[in-house]
């Protein structure tokens, strides 16, 4: 497992349809990819980065999953209905879509992500194994350099009591959540870095760490 800065860079010429432009030195910019289990304690590792550093963007997902209490439509997912993501995926608005827990879909809008890359902004999409793998199976066409980033939990145990104590979800839904964070555990080798989410604050600064180390900060 490598760390960010052993990472090597990848200097290549970027898409023509400026999806990932160079900059003046020659470097692409750099996506972050922030993966890892469900219920590991991402958005929450999330935010706390924002905190500290807003100058980050972070990319907002689509979803048709249902709201939680607590959440804001356009800041945490933008919310919406099985129709209108079938329509944006045909309009081809999306840089990676998924059926994640086989119940809610899932995807990555492309505009506002390049448009901040371009600008030199770091950017971090936050996001589960499935698109994290599609990414990694398009980001060589799309001409970007990317970083998988994977936030692991201290033990499986503290995971399962997670998702318990959030109580967001049927007995069932948490049985299959937890079965397939089971799946997601073992693909850990194929992520660049591992930061483990023993606690909120270190693991926020780990983060920070690889982000100021690729994009130079």
């Amino acid at each position: 497992m490598t760390d960010s800065a052993t990472r090597a860079t990848n200097t290549a010429a970027t898409a023509d349809d400026g999806t990932a432009e160079a900059s003046a030195g020659g470097a692409r910019r750099r996506l972050i990819v922030f993966s890892g289990p469900t219920a590991v304690g991402k958005g929450t590792v999330e935010k706390r980065l924002l905190e500290r550093h807003p100058e980050i963007w972070v990319s907002v997902s689509a979803t048709t999953r249902d709201r939680r209490p607590g959440e804001t439509d356009g800041v945490d997912y933008h919310f919406v209905t099985e129709d209108e993501f079938a329509d944006m995926e045909r309009r081809g608005e999306f840089l990676e879509t998924a059926v994640v827990h086989g119940m809610a879909h899932y995807g990555t809008p492309i505009k506002p992500l390049l448009d901040h890359m371009n600008a030199g902004i770091p950017t971090i999409v936050e996001i589960d194994l499935q698109g994290a793998r599609r990414v990694r199976q398009r980001a060589k066409e799309l001409g970007l350099d990317v970083v998988y980033v994977f936030l692991a939990p201290p033990t499986f145990e503290d995971l399962a009591k997670r998702l318990e104590s959030r109580g967001t979800e049927t007995p069932e839904q948490r049985a299959k959540r937890l079965e397939t964070a089971r799946v997601e555990l073992a693909a850990e080798p194929e992520f660049d870095v591992v930061i483990t989410n023993d606690e909120v604050d270190r693991a926020a600064d780990e983060l920070w760490s690889v982000i100021a180390s690729e994009y130079g900060l």
